[in-house]
């Protein structure tokens, strides 16, 4: 078995370390992220999927074979977490943010990174892709959990799908791909991208990190056990069914897309239930309810991602 405290030295201990600053950084000063957030969205994170995707070495049957896991990985969590929501007979407000918790990762500003030390950059190749389909799949098929009650603002929220850059940077990625356009990757244009693009790994972590400075977590903590048990614990599972299914080729892409779907909550369901949701979980305000899951998960996965990389990376499951 490959060691804990080697796995969580060199894969996990450099984000929690970025993170961290990130986190002080948030306490003890007013970052204006707004900021941040829109130079992440609009120029670095398109610029790291762009070159990512047009330099990959991964052969087009395996980025095939990982967009065929990623839809079939969601539609199975989606549905687990919809038969949890409603076994226990929760509100539909209530259901909407388990299931936006449970089914969509933090494969951005912390799965990227993640993957990138634990598995290279096969690892760091793998998850862009998954950033990439996900990215598209949680402003459509989230926006639609988020806003079962108002087909007006589903609608609206939907079309915001055309306005994500990420998605025309993985369109031109392709067709240049494809029609054999792509500049040599020492050039001066790709060099650039990469620069541009790497970047996007830190100000990400500094991002997370100052919004878990602000989540109020109180007594909230209690409340998000079950989705918190569900998503760092089931889940994962999950994976390695459809990894398994699947059946990929190369080890690292298999265990890379593993460690995806096993990473903690992302930011982006806070965002859509506060704004195309109303109402409460558990006695607190569904805002609060999903930013203290997303807290929650984030700590929690301190320890399961550690354990499950060393556990990869010992080929015992995949």
């Amino acid at each position: 078995m490959v060691s804990l405290v080697s796995v969580f030295a060199t894969a996990i201990l450099p984000i929690v370390a970025v993170g961290g600053v990130g986190y002080l950084l948030g306490r003890f000063r007013d970052v204006e992220t707004d900021a941040l957030n829109t130079v992440v969205v609009y120029v670095l994170a398109p610029a790291l999927v762009f070159h990512s995707l047009a330099t990959t070495t991964l052969a087009q049957s395996t980025l095939a074979r990982i967009t065929v896991a990623i839809l079939l990985f969601h539609v199975l969590t989606v549905l687990v977490a919809e038969a949890a929501g409603r076994l226990f007979g929760v509100s539909k407000t209530a259901l909407a943010a388990v299931v936006l918790v449970a089914a969509f990762p933090n494969t951005g500003n912390y799965g990227v990174p993640v993957s990138n030390f634990a598995f290279g950059d096969t690892g760091r190749a793998t998850a862009v892709v998954y950033l990439s389909v996900q990215a598209v799949l949680i402003w459509t098929v989230g926006v639609y959990i988020a806003s079962r009650g108002n087909a007006e603002n589903r609608l609206e929220g939907v079309r915001r799908v055309f306005s994500v850059p990420l998605v025309y940077a993985v369109a031109v990625a392709l067709v240049v791909r494809a029609l054999g356009l792509v500049p040599p990757v020492g050039s001066t244009a790709m060099s650039t991208l990469r620069l541009v693009g790497d970047s996007a790994i830190p100000v990400m972590l500094l991002l997370l990190g100052i919004q878990l400075a602000r989540t109020n977590v109180g007594s909230t903590l209690s409340a998000v056990a079950g989705v918190v048990g569900l998503k760092m614990v089931v889940v994962p599972f999950i994976g390695v069914g459809v990894a398994l299914a699947v059946g990929f080729s190369d080890p690292a892409v298999a265990r890379t897309f593993v460690l995806e779907g096993a990473m903690p909550s992302a930011v982006t369901p806070l965002i859509l239930v506060g704004e195309f949701a109303d109402g409460e979980v558990a006695g607190v305000p569904v805002t609060e309810f999903v930013s203290t899951a997303i807290f929650a998960t984030t700590m929690v996965s301190v320890v399961t991602l550690t354990a499950l990389i060393a556990i990869l990376q010992s080929g015992v499951v995949v």
